[in-house]
């Protein structure tokens, strides 16, 4: 590596869009519910009446179209036997599990970090190595 120090740059390369890198918070726990509620075979129905929550309030939030309040989370979460918890952890696989980390090391430079999606001429070119790394 020579003289460079190894340092992480946070957020989206330049001439990158954040928005388009992050998902939005109501569509991972949409998507965490839908699965769990499709994993026990149960229909929305089922669910919605056993939240007490409407069948299409409930389908909305399945959708990422509604971001539910607390309450209604906890009730959606009991309905279907889960903890906050569950859910919580069901977030955390699916953010990690979609993030990866560019690495870019010359011999005269010091090395940067790209987060987000790995660049398209990832491999070794001209004296530079790059590195794409996946967060477990």
């Amino acid at each position: 590596m020579g003289e460079g120090v190894l340092r992480a740059v946070p957020g989206p390369g330049p001439g990158r869009d954040s928005k388009a890198d992050e998902p939005l918070m109501r569509d991972l726990v949409g998507a965490a519910l839908r699965r769990a509620r499709l994993r026990q075979g149960r229909t929305l129905r089922d669910v919605a009446d056993r939240a007490q929550v409407s069948l299409p309030y409930l389908s909305e939030i399945e959708r990422g179209r509604k971001e539910p309040s607390s309450e209604v989370l906890a009730a959606v979460c009991r309905a279907l036997g889960l903890q906050l918890v569950d859910l919580v952890g069901a977030l955390h696989v699916d953010l990690t599990s979609k993030t990866t980390v560019t690495v870019s090391v010359t011999a005269r430079a010091a090395a940067t970090a790209n987060w987000g999606q790995p660049r398209r001429d990832a491999g070794r070119r001209g004296g530079q190595a790059t590195l794409t790394l996946l967060a477990a």
